[in-house]
């Protein structure tokens, strides 16, 4: 199935305690494009103001990342974020942001893109993802009704600016993806087992009702219908740099599905250690440093690995 994404691209600065990196290209848009393209061809929807480095262009240089729908805006400057990591490498601190350019009119779904079957929504506001939604017939030549399979992301940002409008926007989405932290906010539950089935309740009645709770270093909570299981994270012991895993695991998971053309209980099961293991990769280095240089075979013995793991 074709795949769409829609998201950020940004110029970061990143503090770990593994290290540092300044001006490095970022944003959820490219993080979910390089992992998607591991088991698929992807297509890139975002906006980028006319400072954006012309070097930084080489990390679109793979076949499977079509970036027709990748709009450089004359006038506009680039998404920018710094912030630095905890310890643990768990919590996040943004220090600076500015979203120049996100916080200007979206960028357009290309007339060729519109047939897209399966869309993945970053985080922005709830509004905007409706309306790029909208411009997705799903069908051959603009007349389907819509994808086969939307799903979103979200941030606490959105969630207590926009609460209103992240429930009401939510109903015309086939699944969420998102972390504890935005799961308690949504739904008011501490539990999160209560939280999931709450979540499902907020989606679209008449779609599979996915909801993918993120978990870091527990790897994922996840329900699709009447089913709810748990898998861990890969157990990775180099950590340098956490920006972009969970763009990565998305990427990855939506990019296996697409690739497998079906999303049952098994496949998403697959689709959850595919995206795991491109998230493992990710924060093994900063920015697409160690993502844009696997290799299939790195890949599959990775997930295999992975399922090994899991097997009793």
């Amino acid at each position: 199935m074709s795949l769409l994404v829609t998201g950020s691209l940004g110029i970061d600065s990143v503090i770990t305690p593994a290290g540092k990196a300044d001006h490095v290209l970022g944003g959820s848009a490219i993080y979910f494009s390089w992992a998607a393209a591991a088991f698929t061809k992807v297509r890139l929807v975002a906006v980028v103001g006319d400072d954006f480095p012309q070097e930084f262009e080489a990390a679109f240089a793979n076949p499977n990342i079509d970036t027709t729908g990748l709009e450089r805006r004359k006038g506009s400057k680039t998404f920018r974020w710094k912030g630095t990591y905890d310890p643990t490498m768990n919590e996040a601190t943004t220090l600076e942001v500015d979203l120049n350019v996100l916080i200007e009119a979206p960028p357009k779904v290309p007339a060729a893109f519109k047939d897209s079957k399966i869309v993945f929504l970053a985080a922005t506001h709830p509004n905007l993802q409706l309306d790029l939604l909208s411009q997705v017939t799903g069908g051959e030549r603009g007349g389907g009704g819509g994808p086969k399979l939307s799903i979103a992301d979200t941030r606490d940002l959105w969630i207590k600016q926009c609460y209103a409008e992240s429930l009401a926007a939510y109903k015309h989405f086939d699944g969420i993806v998102l972390n504890d932290l935005e799961a308690r906010l949504l739904t008011k539950k501490t539990n999160l087992v209560e939280a999931l089935h709450d979540l499902q309740k907020m989606l679209k009645p008449t779609g599979p009702r996915i909801v993918l709770l993120k978990k870091g270093e527990h790897g994922c909570l996840a329900a699709i219908g009447n089913d709810t299981f748990s898998l861990p994270a890969y157990p990775t012991a180099r950590v340098i740099d956490p920006t972009g895993a969970g763009d990565s695991f998305a990427g990855g998971l939506f990019g296996y599905l697409a690739a497998k053309d079906q999303y049952d209980l098994s496949i998403l099961k697959n689709a959850i250690a595919a995206g795991t293991v491109m998230a493992s990769f990710t924060i093994e280095d900063f920015s697409l440093n160690r993502l844009c240089k696997v290799t299939p075979e790195e890949i599959h013995a990775r997930h295999t690995a992975y399922k090994k793991m899991l097997t009793l």
